[in-house]
Parts: C-alpha cells; sequence; structure tokens
C-alpha cells in the first residue's frame, strides 16, 4: 500500500486573508464558508487542492507549506509511515479525521482518510 498525494495545506496566522491572496493570484475562488480558521479554494481536475489553515504564532509544528497525502487505511498507512522513519505528533477525530505526523527532519505533514 503506498499513499496518494492529495494536495497542499498552508500554515497561516490568518487563513482567510493568505487564502485571498493565492486566490487571486492564481484566478480561484475561495470556497465559501471561508473563515481566518479554515479556508480552502475551490477546487477542479485541473489544479490541487490547497488549504490554509490557522497555527498560532510560535506553534511546535508549524510549516509554511506541507504535503496532504491520502490513503485507504488510515491507521495502516500510518504504522508504515512510522515504521520508515516518520513521527506521529497529533490526531485529528470527528467529522473530519487526519493524522499529523512529521518526516525525519521534523517536516509536518497529514495523512488524511479517502473519501
Amino acid at each position: 500500500m503506498a499513499s496518494t498525494f492529495h494536495g497542499l495545506s498552508f500554515d497561516a496566522y490568518d487563513a482567510h486573508a493568505v487564502a485571498r491572496f493565492w486566490g487571486a493570484a492564481l484566478g480561484r475562488d475561495v470556497a465559501p464558508g471561508a473563515s481566518s480558521e479554515h479556508a480552502e479554494l475551490v477546487a477542479d481536475d485541473a489544479a490541487p487542492r490547497l488549504v490554509f489553515d490557522r497555527v498560532p504564532a510560535g506553534g511546535v509544528v508549524r510549516n509554511a507549506l506541507h504535503l496532504d497525502l491520502v490513503t485507504g487505511d488510515l491507521e495502516r498507512e500510518s504504522e508504515r509511515l512510522v515504521r520508515l522513519g516518520a513521527r506521529r505528533v497529533g490526531a485529528v477525530a470527528g467529522a473530519a479525521r487526519w493524522v499529523r505526523l512529521t518526516d525525519p527532519e521534523g517536516n509536518a505533514f497529514d495523512l488524511l482518510p479517502a473519501a
């Protein structure tokens, strides 16, 4: 099993403001429901998914940009990535689920379940 590239996530201090900038720069609309905490650009088949999430200033795991990977088996794939050298640093459960990991150099990335 392997992960599949799903999109890019930007860490931001104001997610909506950064999404407006990138939307204008790339000629894409900001999806409805955007806030200072979370915003996305409207996706299409020709462009990757772009998401913007607010992180606190001085956050422990803040990257300007990180990869989102998608998998059919969240637990199994996160265990495989840990065996490869990743470190699991958190998880979100509920309506939205994902696992936050870091690569061997500490760069964060998220693993999401396939829709």
